[in-house]
């Protein structure tokens, strides 16, 4: 027996974004200073700003042991500002605190993406890595960081 269900309702179609008026890829013409150089936009400053703030609350509830409430606010502050590692390799510490090994070390891995001379991240990433079971490309890690902080002592 086939059982078929018919729908008599129209379907309703969703506009385009065309008909959507200043969406933010749509400003080609970004502002320009005399020299050429460009403009810094307002809404891109404030977003870093928001992003700081969100960073230090975030710092703060994991001093004080509320690593989950601390990874949502790092979640929001790398909503605003994806490319900064230090916010990478502190969400790595705290997932690797929580138990969430893979998802620390995507995090510490992208850290290091990001600033490959930070020691720091490097020494996160090989302690993900030794928790996740790679202990040879942990060692790969604690040595890169040993050499990064051996060169910073030299210069």
């Amino acid at each position: 027996m086939k059982v078929t269900w018919k729908n008599n309702k129209k379907k309703r179609c969703l506009p385009t974004l065309s008909h959507f008026t200043d969406l933010p890829f749509e400003h080609n013409d970004q502002p320009h200073s005399e020299d050429g150089a460009r403009v810094p936009d307002p809404d891109q400053s404030h977003a870093v700003q928001l992003a700081n703030e969100f960073q230090a609350q975030g710092d703060k509830l994991a001093v004080d042991g509320k690593y989950q409430e601390a990874l949502s606010k790092w979640e929001a502050a790398l909503a605003l500002a994806p490319d900064v590692p230090i916010l990478h390799e502190q969400k790595a510490q705290v997932l690797l605190e929580i138990g969430d090994t893979w998802n620390a070390l995507k995090a510490a891995t992208r850290a290091t993406e990001l600033d490959p001379s930070w020691a720091e991240a490097w020494v996160t990433l090989g302690r993900t890595q030794l928790n996740f079971g790679e202990p040879d490309n942990a060692i790969e890690s604690f040595d890169r960081a040993l050499a990064l902080k051996v060169l910073a002592l030299v210069i």
